[in-house]
């Protein structure tokens, strides 16, 4: 007998098979089965998403057959089909796309023979021996508190802590909650850097150690083909019991899943930036739904239940705004561990006017006078700068020239400690010339200053400062430049853990997550390019990055009174610093959210961008135009409630020799929004088939998008 199955294999969303196909099979395959079926010319892995009825319509001939299940892997349940359905409509691509790349790049590639060698047999549920509370920290009021009420409510929950209040605590005790009610669940922990994985995952695997070896695994890019493979298999077999991952774990197979957290859920890390472009915290909340959903054949809603929890100490305003609607719950922890007997442990601003600073002055003299107290007390200080590089671009004062980058419109950053330009954007390297290449000027000069540079010139203000001891001051940089190779950023961090480094230099790599018992001071250099963004989201990033930066001082309770962040700006008068002063989130975000509703923009207004890129801009803007034209003359459903604007260049119009531009569609109305683009889709695939827009490489549709 033949069955008929409805198969999704990995297709672009714009394929001419970007949906279903349809396969034919001696077996009756179950849906969520892995199968090798043919595509062209290539055998791939395909999802079985249903079987269709028999139809004497379709002929045995019309279908290709299924060359073979890959044998001993339990079927992808109900529930993460539909989130990788609700994923490729909300996000306009194509179903198999979105569940192809969810699975492990090897599991695409093997055959059931080489599986069966990978697969272990799932071991038995059984009781786990109790944990072993002895050894646990006691808890502040606040986290009590905090446990206590998000027990007591099923909504999704925003835990609002400040930095150091004991966030982790509070996930930890909720995790082995849930592990110890329920002897198969599953816990997935998100984390929105892999530099912050390890350190989470040894807490958890320190914490959990009762439950035995091989249930803490992690699910990131950073893993070898192989380690995600086996991660994979183990959550999917419900044997790992915790699962910690960036945001490709929001797609993770879990068969039990019971509490989804996301750590610092700000964080723009969360917006996957190429293919499916989804946001993984949006994603957490509507898995956690979908989890808590009735099964097939239980009857008792309660008996399936699914949290998520939100955490941060400054959240985006989107989910505040969800806590200020009632749609999520708010726990709230404005204390830092140590009481509030010790409240001086969140640092005292200070805010630098570089107005009335030497001219040119790097360090302002006050800022340079207070890291050396700290070097004399045998204390740390961090010094945040968000541009790596010796120096943003290198110029020639007599005719102008500068290091501009020939496949893009951005220039070469100057990397002094191997002599190179390099191009952040596209990646093209050169030498530095040894005289300007325009008019043979031998005196070409870096302009601004990077991370690489910074290091440089505080070693040099602070040549004849010494540690209490005598020994020489020890200054660190780590940047994406120091941490290229395995296991460097690592060793880093752990020299800064041990006190080995007095000054510490980088990017925002090191402004968040990171638990340093010893830096008192933490500075910002040049923040103020922020305030005046065009992108509406600029000053939300800068306070969340200047208090997470803030947050990796005093966080020794012993030096919390001391603990200072020091700002040098230009406009101290600005009231995103004012309220950075008073660590008061909730009045910065009040104000934001004042003036976001007044314009029409998220989390009151919802948006796309449609970009496209080509040889040419003239083709990208009026594949975009013309496109837009035909949606108007079509009427298309809800068009009425939708605003196109023209289409204009990026910020960063040519990259790698590609013209980029985009259009960004608004609406009031997210359901409007959605049938406007699934009913413009295929407007926009004719449209590049038509005309002059053959020469037209890509297009894409970023729907949230996190910079317009």
């Amino acid at each position: 007998m033949t069955y008929w199955l409805s198969i999704v294999v990995a297709t672009p969303a714009h394929s001419s098979v970007a949906g279903a196909l349809t396969y034919a099979s001696e077996r009756p395959l179950l849906p969520g089965s892995l199968v090798r079926v043919p595509l062209g010319k290539r055998e791939v892995l395909g999802v079985v998403w249903e079987r269709l009825p028999d139809s004497g319509d379709l002929l045995p001939t019309q279908a290709r057959n299924v060359l073979g299940e890959l044998e001993g892997l339990a079927p992808l349940s109900a529930t993460w089909r539909r989130l990788v359905a609700f994923t490729a409509s909300y996000y306009q691509r194509s179903l198999g796309e979105v569940a192809l790349a969810a699975l492990p790049p090897q599991l695409r590639e093997l055959t059931t023979v080489q599986l069966a060698r990978r697969l272990k047999r799932p071991a038995a549920i059984q009781s786990n021996p109790p944990e072993d509370t002895t050894n646990l920290i006691a808890l502040s009021k606040e986290q009590t508190r905090a446990i206590a009420e998000f027990d007591a409510d099923t909504r999704p929950a925003l835990l609002f802590g400040a930095t150091g209040s004991g966030k982790t605590e509070v996930y930890l005790r909720a995790a082995a909650k849930v592990l110890a009610e329920d002897p198969g669940a599953q816990v997935l922990v998100m984390v929105p850097e892999i530099n912050l994985t390890p350190q989470l995952q040894a807490r958890f695997e320190e914490r959990f150690a009762h439950l035995g070896p091989a249930q803490v695994v992690s699910l990131h890019s950073g893993l070898t083909p192989a380690q995600r493979l086996k991660s994979w298999l183990t959550a999917h077999a419900g044997q790992a019991r915790l699962v910690l991952g960036t945001r490709m774990a929001i797609f993770a197979s879990l068969p039990k899943l019971r509490l989804i957290v996301v750590d610092e859920e700000h964080d723009p890390s969360y917006k996957q930036q190429e293919g499916a472009r989804y946001s993984a915290r949006d994603l957490a909340v509507y898995r956690a739904m979908l989890e808590s959903a009735t099964k097939e054949g239980e009857t008792d809603k309660a008996a399936v239940q699914c949290r998520v929890l939100l955490g941060s100490a400054t959240p985006s305003l989107e989910s505040w705004q969800a806590t200020v609607a009632g749609r999520y719950q708010r726990l709230t922890m404005n204390e830092r561990i140590g009481g509030a007997e010790q409240q001086g442990s969140l640092p005292a601003v200070r805010l630098v006017d570089m107005n009335h600073q030497p001219k040119h002055c790097t360090i302002a003299p006050p800022l340079l006078d207070a890291i050396g107290q700290r070097i004399a007390r045998g204390e740390q200080s961090l010094i945040f700068l968000n541009r790596r590089g010796y120096a943003p671009v290198l110029a020639c004062h007599d005719c102008g020239w500068k290091s501009e980058c020939p496949h893009c419109s951005a220039y070469r950053v100057f990397h002094k400690i191997d002599r190179t330009l390099r191009c952040h954007h596209c990646g093209f390297t050169e030498r530095v010339p040894r005289a300007c290449p325009s008019c043979g000027n031998i005196d070409i000069a870096p302009v601004g200053k990077g991370t690489e540079r910074l290091e440089e010139h505080i070693a040099e203000l602070l040549a004849g400062v010494t540690r209490p001891d005598g020994s020489p001051l020890r200054i660190a940089r780590i940047d994406a430049d120091t941490t290229r190779l395995k296991g460097a950023l690592e060793s880093q961090l752990a020299s800064v853990h041990a006190r080995e480094v007095d000054v510490l230099v980088g990017t925002q790599m090191i402004a968040k997550g990171h638990d340093f018992r010893h830096i008192t001071l933490v500075a910002a250099i040049n923040p103020d390019s922020a305030l005046f963004s065009s992108d509406f989201r600029a000053p939300e990033r800068l306070f969340g990055l200047l208090m997470q930066a803030a947050g990796r001082a005093g966080r020794d309770a012993d030096h919390g009174e001391a603990s200072e962040m020091w700002v040098q700006t230009f406009h101290p008068q600005h009231p995103l610093f004012g309220a950075l002063k008073k660590h008061d989130y909730p009045a910065f975000a009040a104000q934001e959210l004042k003036e976001r509703e007044a314009a029409g923009m998220s989390p009151f207004g919802f948006s796309a961008l449609v970009r496209a890129e080509a040889r040419e801009q003239a083709v990208a803007q009026g594949f975009l135009n013309a496109a837009a034209e035909a949606a108007q003359a079509q009427q298309l459903p809800g068009h009425e409630a939708v605003t196109p604007y023209p289409a204009v260049p990026m910020t960063i119009q040519r990259v790698a020799n590609i013209e980029r531009a985009q259009m960004l569609v608004e609406s009031p109305s997210r359901a409007a929004l959605q049938r406007f683009l699934a009913a413009w889709q295929p407007v926009l695939h004719q449209t590049r088939q038509e005309g002059d827009f053959k020469s037209l490489i890509r297009w894409a549709i970023d729907v949230d998008p996190l910079a317009i």
